[in-house]
């Protein structure tokens, strides 16, 4: 994403916003637990976005291909925490779905079940 896919300033730059005004100053959406970095993010395209501006834009815009929680913050240059309340937003406001990662087992295993569709995949290979 360049600099271009953002709003610029009079001066042809990004306009510089301290992050925490992005989003209130808050660290979370409402009390639900942050979002893992890894958490996979993907626009919903029949939404109309158009009254986004900036960073939930850019956001939006970014995840027509679906991009993890971090891969937005490298991306857009903005941190973790932040996109991560936006990211909550965006998807409590129906502009994306956020696709959450498997939960271990308590010994840092896979699902079995998981594991045989896994095989099963790959021996139709």
């Amino acid at each position: 994403m360049s600099s271009s896919d953002l709003e610029l300033d009079a001066a042809g730059e990004p306009p510089r916003v301290r992050p925490y005004a992005l989003v209130g100053g808050r660290t979370r959406h409402g009390s639900a637990a942050p979002l893992p970095v890894e958490a996979v993010i993907v626009a919903d395209g029949s939404v109309d976005a158009t009254d986004l501006r900036l960073e939930r834009a850019a956001i939006v815009r970014l995840c027509h291909r679906p991009n993890s929680v971090a891969e937005i913050s490298a991306l857009l240059a903005v941190p973790v925490g932040v996109v991560r309340v936006l990211v909550a937003d965006l998807s409590t406001e129906g502009y994306v779905h956020v696709n959450l990662p498997l939960d271990a087992g308590a010994d840092g295993s896979a699902p079995l079940d998981l594991l045989e569709r896994v095989l099963a995949g790959l021996e139709a290979l």
